[in-house]
């Protein structure tokens, strides 16, 4: 019998190609160019547009400091990605909002994906796309 190639070996090739392919559309590139952080922001508040978010809570959901928080935030406010506003209920507080500009990158950047992703399941059936979603499910539960 013919010995496979490590399955460790073949996720970790399949992960290689996927990381190159994001690297090369223009919004991750972008995304990149404004680190990290502000790219994991930007998604938090794209995702919670519904609700208010302060400096505490991009601290707490982070895990960054006060200080640090203040930083990126006052980076991303230079760059045009988030504006702080006053709210009425406390005029001490100031909710952080993403600019045009970020909520275009943001949904530019969750186009790619979706692009990325329907030509990684090119060919897959319904049931062959749940049945693979199931053994990363038990994949991972393995490893746990």
């Amino acid at each position: 019998m013919q010995r496979r190639t490590p399955l460790g070996s073949e996720i970790h090739g399949l992960s290689n190609l996927l990381r190159r392919r994001a690297e090369n559309t223009r919004p991750l590139q972008y995304v990149a160019n404004i680190t990290g952080a502000n790219g994991w922001i930007i998604s938090h508040l794209a995702l919670n547009r519904d609700r208010d978010i302060f400096q505490r809570d991009i601290e707490k959901r982070f895990s960054i400091t006060r200080s640090t928080a203040s930083k990126v935030l006052s980076l991303m406010e230079q760059k045009g990605l988030i504006t702080r506003q006053n709210v009425e209920y406390d005029q001490r507080l100031k909710k952080i909002v993403l600019t045009e500009k970020a909520l275009a990158l943001h949904e530019e950047i969750i186009q790619e994906l979706d692009k990325m992703e329907a030509e990684l399941l090119r060919g897959f059936t319904e049931k062959e796309i749940d049945q693979l979603y199931g053994y990363f499910a038990r994949l991972k539960k393995n490893l746990t």
